[in-house]
């Protein structure tokens, strides 16, 4: 099972910009599928964006189409989500997570779908 961290998170006014990034070890990260979710207080994790295994699709929710982009970088074993336009609507836990089954060619947006997580990193957009 690949083990994932994510680093980047913090606190930052309304219109700023971060870049997320998770980090990834144990099985062949360049296998799977790598989405970001993300989780505010009282409310469910939602899906963000995700990357397919060799970076040939990219799928982003509606709230942050044009706003965030997700990339990989197969040969450091991380993929790196940048936030930009960033509003107090996307404050929340990110979360970044591995896809269960190897070389799917659909990014799944359900969380039972992924079974690696990592631990989470906040995200605090003030107004």
């Amino acid at each position: 099972q690949v083990q994932l961290v994510e680093s980047g998170g913090g606190l930052v006014q309304a219109g700023g910009s971060l870049r997320l990034s998770c980090a990834a070890s144990g099985r062949t990260f360049s296998m799977y599928n790598i989405g970001w979710f993300r989780q505010a207080p009282g409310k469910e994790r939602e899906f963000v964006a995700g990357i397919s295994w060799n970076s040939g699709i990219t799928y982003l929710a509606g709230s942050v189409k044009g706003r965030f982009t997700i990339s990989r970088d197969n040969a450091k074993n991380t993929v790196y989500l940048q936030m930009n336009s960033l509003k107090p609507e996307d404050t929340a836990v990110y979360y970044c997570a591995a896809e269960t089954k190897s070389f799917k060619s659909i990014v799944a947006v359900t969380t039972t779908s992924y079974n690696s997580w990592g631990q989470g990193t906040q995200v605090t957009v003030s107004s």
